[in-house]
């Protein structure tokens, strides 16, 4: 895929949630390129008054300020303007952080794999190039590493990675199967974003970029949100478990999860009776006590390891937008029809020809 690929001008919105990012907003709107058609500021009861500050301060017509009286969280910001980009018909949506760390020159770069039905959502990666790596913070990069592993587990794009990045591009028609109404408001956004993407089986790419850090302050603090995270992602991997393995499929991983399950707990939990048993008598335990509890530890890992195998083959490796588009074709085409076919509504095309017929048959019978 050539970086250069074009991208029509009028598909694209892009949304900027915007707190305390009075200083780097008006310079990061004036380098997001003519490729877009819309931008949608989202001023989440900034108490720098960002909203107020790009109304007084920029003069591009594409510019559309959305403000929250109450603070929702960055997830709350990104819905609120998706839900506009939806409305004026956008047919890719990024998000772009109004800290200026991202750079809107990517956009089309990042657009393209859509435009190209290449990909469903596209997101930067910035531990691609390991240059960035070096220069990014020890904290940042030990606490997005974390997160990003948790993120793999919940989500099953074990092939992604940098969850917590927020320069992203998703298709129209896919997010609009999103149910925005379940979706976390907070910092948790991103990942579970990605999660209710993968119960949809979209096809989520990443795009390598180099982030800038200059004095803004994040308001992410990877080791003060790791356990809500932790929290977080390991709800979701039990839902996504239950409902790719369990309620919507079932194949021989299912088996494995369930039967690595049982040998693990047997084995741990007569392991561990045995054990307190041997130190309660003061005698060893038998080689058979041993091997006994051993055997079904060591089964339950090998199948556990099996489940995860299968888990990662199976990553979504089509784009799902082609076919949303196709059945949203269609209902449109039958909600027509239907509208044709009410009783007592105008319908000439129908009556001609019913009428067309009705002449056929009568010179038919004449003759």
């Amino acid at each position: 895929m050539s970086p250069s690929t074009p991208v029509n001008r009028t598909d694209v919105a892009v949304v900027v949630p915007c707190h305390r990012v009075r200083d780097q907003i008006l310079p990061l709107l004036a380098r997001i390129g003519p490729e877009v058609a819309h931008i949608f500021v989202v001023d989440d009861a900034c108490p720098e008054g960002s909203g107020a500050h790009v109304l007084a301060g920029c003069h591009d017509p594409r510019v559309v300020v959305l403000v929250h009286e109450r603070n929702q969280g960055v997830g709350g910001a990104v819905i609120t303007g998706y839900q506009r980009a939806l409305a004026v018909g956008a047919k890719a949506v990024v998000k772009l952080d109004g800290d200026g760390q991202m750079d809107p020159a990517l956009i089309p770069q990042l657009v393209a794999p859509i435009a190209q039905g290449q990909a469903d959502y596209v997101k930067g990666n910035r531990f691609y190039n390991i240059e960035d790596v070096q220069a990014m913070p020890t904290v940042r990069l030990i606490g997005n590493a974390a997160l990003s592993f948790l993120t793999k587990l919940s989500s099953g794009y074990w092939n992604v990675f940098d969850p917590t990045n927020g320069y992203t591009a998703i298709s129209a028609e896919v997010l609009s199967a999103v149910p925005f109404s379940r979706l976390s408001r907070r910092y948790f956004f991103e990942s579970d974003l990605l999660f209710r993407l993968g119960t949809l089986q979209a096809l989520v790419v990443d795009m390598p970029m180099t982030a800038v850090y200059g004095d803004e302050s994040s308001g992410l603090r990877p080791f003060r949100i790791f356990w809500p995270f932790l929290v977080g992602n390991m709800g979701n991997f039990g839902k996504r478990v239950f409902y790719n393995y369990f309620l919507r499929g079932f194949s021989i991983a299912s088996l494995e999860l369930v039967a690595s399950v049982a040998f693990l707990l047997f084995g741990l939990v007569f392991g561990t009776l045995g054990w307190f048993a041997s130190i309660a008598s003061g005698r060893a335990a038998t080689t058979g006590t041993v091997m006994l509890a051993a055997l079904p530890v060591i089964l339950g890992v090998q199948l556990l390891l099996s489940f995860f195998a299968f888990d990662i083959g199976a990553v979504p490796r089509a784009p799902i937008t082609p076919l949303l588009t196709t059945r949203r074709r269609s209902r449109d085409a039958l909600a027509n029809v239907l509208r044709n076919e009410r009783c007592g509504a105008e319908r000439p095309g129908i009556v001609r020809a019913h009428e067309l017929i009705e002449e056929a048959l009568n010179s038919r019978r004449a003759g």
